[in-house]
């Protein structure tokens, strides 16, 4: 099997290199906090001191990281150390512009890029059934294929290069207003005097019921918002979308309004806050707080 070096163990892409390990890849990994890495040493990885000497002992190099900006840092230290052959799997959310920035950046060094964002939350990545979505050449999606079968159940080869960077913003923005809408269902039916844990149960199985509203409002009525993403990391995706909504000439009307939701929760609650927690600021207004029983602080 094809040997991996796994930069980032973070909240998302500590999950995905477990997945590889588990389905039998050899993985070498990489973070700058050594600590991440004691369960993926116990699951049988190798570690490697840095991102570039990761790069030197492994066939194809997957990372995972917080920003177009680290992803370039972690880039540059990689290539000049990169295998003939090797390849770069990028499993962080980027704009399109940074992915074909850096794909040009790894092309001038012999080195091909596939973006392969994921999306469904780090419950979904732990166990193993996230869903990935791959931009880039059909030749290396087919190679990279098994491992992508590892770490998700449902794979979309989205096309060439960009492709994927613009349905991951459009699914994560899609996510952050239904989150937005959802806080406020809820408050209506707290404030319509109605039992919150018989309301969530009756929106799951209406018309109205998403995705987000089945997961993440588990966690607003536990009260823990306990969701593993923050409200910068939310901000940068929905910049993203605003972004394309100019490219291509579409307004995102709601996208904006959800956005400043969303600047406001940061200014409340902090950048590193959870995303769950913009619903707060209804909370915080009201005076209400959406509780419930039976609903659990994580998702497994």
């Amino acid at each position: 099997m094809m040997h991996y070096g796994y930069v980032g163990l973070g909240n998302l892409g500590g999950h995905l290199a477990a997945s590889l390990l588990k389905a039998g890849f050899p993985v070498t990994v990489h973070d700058r906090d050594r600590a991440l890495a004691d369960r993926h040493l116990a699951l049988g990885a190798t570690w490697a001191a840095s991102a570039g000497d990761l790069a030197a002992e492994v066939d194809h190099v997957v990372t995972c990281l917080p920003s177009p900006a680290v992803s370039e840092t972690v880039l540059r230290e990689m290539l000049p150390r990169m295998r003939p052959g090797a390849t770069w799997v990028e499993n962080s959310t980027l704009g399109r512009d940074d992915i074909l920035r850096l794909g040009a950046l790894a092309a001038e060094h012999g080195v091909p890029l596939m973006e392969a964002p994921v999306t469904g939350g780090v419950h979904l990545a732990a166990r193993g059934e996230i869903t990935v979505l791959a931009g880039g050449d059909r030749a290396l999606y087919d190679l990279h294929l098994p491992a992508l079968q590892a770490i998700g159940n449902r794979i979309f080869h989205m096309g060439p290069l960009g492709s994927a960077a613009v349905i991951k913003v459009i699914t994560n923005m899609l996510a952050f207003i239904h989150l937005v809408a959802d806080g406020e269902a809820l408050m209506l039916a707290k404030r319509g005097g109605l039992d919150l844990k018989t309301a969530w149960e009756a929106i799951t199985a209406s018309s109205g019921t998403s995705f987000v509203h089945e997961t993440e409002g588990q966690l607003i009525l536990n009260g823990s918002y306990d969701i593993a993403f923050t409200n910068d990391l939310a901000l940068k995706d929905l910049g993203f979308a605003l972004g394309f909504g100019r490219e291509f000439g579409v307004p995102l009307e709601l996208a904006g309004l959800t956005e400043q939701t969303f600047v406001k929760a940061k200014a409340a609650y902090g950048g590193s806050a959870q995303s769950t927690q913009v619903v707060k600021l209804l909370e915080d207004v009201l005076g209400v707080d959406l509780r419930a029983e039976g609903f659990p602080a994580r998702l497994e």
